[in-house]
């Protein structure tokens, strides 16, 4: 019986792999073809393939926040990975989604992309405005920022990326849902006093005064009023969506009042107000 030898893959130009491999997700390249050769490792690694970096995907696609997400170790290694992929890049990163990283990696974008485009920092509880400040200076061509669930980021945060980064058309800065929190993070997260120090109407001022070209808000369970929503609907008149759930200040008439004034507004989720008995 005579055996016939198939194609040598090893031997692929340059050219087929980044083909094949560019429609690959970021997970299967990571957990197959790099660990084929080394040919196939730098195909991998070429800037063409490391322009954005995706995991808010696969944390989405897990059921519920696994205790150990929330370890000092695990943010270890989310930092190592964001870092392998930005030098990978060659500073050519322009979107980055991710969850449970720290201050070192996110400083590390800053310092080398400075064409990022979309930054998603949620639930990372290591990431302050020591970072934050950073991409505010450093990368002025971002157009698509959330900081949800990230405690430790500050209305500073959002004042500096209103004033430098012109060109920001959506904006998340959702909380949690206070009777759900335990169901998202470890007991000893709700230890730190932080997390209760945001002060909506800050935020909405700063908002407002800056981010004149903002067309997608979300700011779930915020504290602002509706004195602080009515500066932020007279600042950002070209808002098209805007996402009020579990704002429990506001009032119905302050919410119908304020987007009067937005007159491009397509899509509006309101807080859910009480109902009166007459």
């Amino acid at each position: 019986m005579r055996w016939e030898l198939g194609p040598d893959w090893t031997e692929l130009t340059q050219e087929c792999l980044l083909d094949i491999f560019s429609r690959l997700s970021l997970e299967e390249r990571w957990t197959g073809p790099m660990f084929v050769c080394k040919t196939w490792m730098n195909g991998c690694q070429d800037p063409s393939l490391n322009l954005v970096f995706d995991l808010e995907t696969k944390f989405q696609s897990l059921p519920g926040s696994l205790s150990c997400w929330w370890s000092p170790e695990f943010g270890d290694k989310i930092d190592s990975v964001l870092r392998s992929v930005v030098d990978w890049s060659q500073g050519g990163l322009k979107e980055v989604r991710v969850s449970h990283c720290t201050d070192s990696s996110i400083s590390y974008v800053a310092e080398r992309c400075p064409n990022l485009e979309v930054l998603s920092v949620k639930y990372c509880p290591k990431v302050t405005d020591d970072s934050m400040l950073k991409i505010a200076l450093m990368c002025p061509n971002l157009k698509e920022l959330d900081i949800s669930f990230s405690y430790k980021i500050s209305c500073v945060c959002v004042d500096m990326v209103g004033k430098s980064c012109k060109s920001i058309q959506t904006f998340k800065r959702n909380l949690m849902d206070p009777a759900e929190v335990t169901k998202y993070v470890p007991s000893n997260y709700m230890e730190d006093p932080s997390i209760f120090l945001i002060y909506g109407n800050i935020d909405a001022y700063v908002i407002g005064k800056h981010m004149h070209q903002l067309k997608h808000l979300e700011l779930r369970f915020s504290t602002l009023s509706n004195n602080g929503l009515a500066q932020l609907c007279e600042g950002c008149s070209n808002l098209e969506y805007l996402d009020l759930c579990g704002c429990n200040k506001l009032t119905s008439d302050g919410v119908t009042n304020s987007i009067s004034n937005l007159k491009h507004l397509k899509e509006i989720k309101k807080p859910s107000f009480p109902a009166f008995i007459i």
